[in-house]
């Protein structure tokens, strides 16, 4: 015969709770027929909005940490995109959006962000048929302009900053 867990003080320990269950993907049924139901993972709904966005003209990048989404993207991890992009599935195969994104200074915020939201829903609807009701974008900061490094080396043969043999004068 079992007996039963006793606590320090000699009683019977109640049972501990299960753990609660983590939430299901979201997913969105398309179709259902003779052979089968077609979903959606809501990861490659991010996804496509994610490649829509990092398009538009002006959009720096996802917004998060740098530092953070340099080294997940060196790890391979998706956890950046996770942070910027949420999506929201209503059963009737209508999508919301929420975004948040950085963009390069001397661009218009609003005609950027403008471009986003026309560019994030005619992705999402031309690739899966879902209906978009709603793109909500965050602008998080604004990154300055990369700077180009001198093309000092642009009249090399090669392009690789070194002179060709042949270009180097015999010494006298």
């Amino acid at each position: 015969m079992k007996s039963e867990p006793k606590n320090k003080t000699g009683e019977t320990a109640p049972a501990p709770a299960p753990a609660p269950a983590a939430p299901a993907p979201a997913e969105a049924s398309l179709m259902e027929g003779e052979l089968g139901e077609i979903k959606i993972h809501e990861d490659v709904i991010a996804n496509l909005v994610a490649m829509a966005t990092l398009k538009v003209p002006g959009v720096s990048r996802l917004a998060g940490s740098t530092v953070v989404d340099a080294i997940a993207s060196i790890v391979g991890s998706r956890r950046m995109q996770a942070r910027a992009i949420t999506i929201g599935i209503a059963g009737d195969n209508r999508v919301t959006v929420d975004l948040k994104l950085n963009i390069l200074v001397g661009y218009r915020l609003p005609e950027v962000v403008q471009q986003v939201q026309r560019s994030v829903i005619d992705n999402i609807e031309d690739v899966t048929g879902m209906t978009v009701t709603r793109v909500n974008v965050a602008v998080q900061d604004i990154d300055e302009q990369p700077v180009e490094e001198d093309d000092e080396d642009e009249d090399k043969e090669d392009g690789t900053g070194s002179v060709p043999p042949a270009a180097i004068p015999p010494m006298p």
